[in-house]
């Protein structure tokens, strides 16, 4: 999705995938050994195919066997196989439908799959130049944009305290061009100190592309200028690139030249903290 300087930086500014966090209270489930009894586990035993094709077997004796279903979807997982791992943990989850991990797993085994997809049709459409792959390009996004609404509301409705998953929900309507939803979804986030910043970023986003300039600038100054909460410096860049433009667009002079000297004074900095001390780049003598 290519816009003007209201698409800057996004990328640089997502939030992390819905996957970041593991339920509330769960902790790293212990796998069972399926190994045959008296039979000394090998490396090739704990992990990689035999371990695999081992679990596979148990789970087709012993359907009950919660830790081999969340040991096996891992498995798949390595190894790069997110539709078989969305498969035996759907299967899981039917067996034991209060599990929060064996839900969670499900959930994370779906983006991945879904996130899966978009990376191979991006490959495809790298390679040829046809309006079909065009549209299965949009397909596999809108997709991806989804599968995270429908997870990020999901574990929203479980557990509200995972605020972060608004940002995640936000950023999915926003590439959906939802921006109406997004900045409904973002509005919660606004007292949070530690994502108000991003939400107040993507809010600005959304008012710019609806039109509404003086509402993308209030937005913009939030997240770019706020005394009380220090915005992380890669939200400031990008809030002030877009202040500066919509300052130019509008004539707002003596605007314009704070937004810029501001912004010099970020790059400064970054520059000044990026470069070694005298004494670590002193020769010893």
């Amino acid at each position: 999705m290519s816009e003007s300087a209201s698409d800057a930086s996004h990328d640089d500014e997502r939030s992390n995938s819905p996957g970041d966090a593991k339920p509330t209270g769960e902790s790293e489930p212990d796998a069972k050994d399926t190994t045959k009894p008296g039979h000394a586990p090998t490396p090739e035993d704990q992990s990689g195919p035999n371990r695999r094709q081992a679990l596979e077997h148990r789970l087709r004796d012993a359907r009950t066997d919660r830790d081999a279903y969340l040991e096996l979807g891992a498995i798949y997982r390595a190894e790069s196989r997110p539709q078989n791992a969305a498969k035996i943990l759907k299967q899981g989850h039917e067996v034991f439908p209060d599990d929060p991990t064996i839900l969670w797993e499900l959930e994370e085994a779906q983006l991945a799959r879904s996130i899966q997809q978009l990376t191979e049709m991006q490959a495809i459409v790298a390679k040829t130049n046809s309006p079909l792959a065009d549209k299965d390009i949009e397909r596999s996004t809108a997709d991806w944009a989804n599968c995270r609404i429908k997870v990020c509301r999901a574990r929203l409705k479980r557990d509200p305290s995972l605020e972060h998953f608004r940002l995640v929900l936000g950023e999915a309507l926003y590439d959906l061009e939802q921006y109406e939803e997004a900045i409904a979804a973002l509005e919660p986030l606004m007292p949070n100190e530690t994502h108000s910043s991003a939400a107040a970023l993507l809010t600005g986003r959304c008012h710019l592309i609806l039109g509404r300039d003086v509402e993308a600038m209030r937005w913009l100054r939030m997240a770019s200028l706020r005394r009380s909460v220090t915005s992380p410096p890669r939200i400031r860049v990008a809030a002030l690139k877009m202040l500066i433009d919509l300052a130019d667009r509008h004539g707002l002079t003596a605007t314009l030249e704070h937004y810029q000297s501001t912004l010099q004074s970020i790059v400064d900095a970054a520059k000044e903290a990026q470069a070694p001390s005298p004494s670590a780049s002193a020769t010893p003598s």
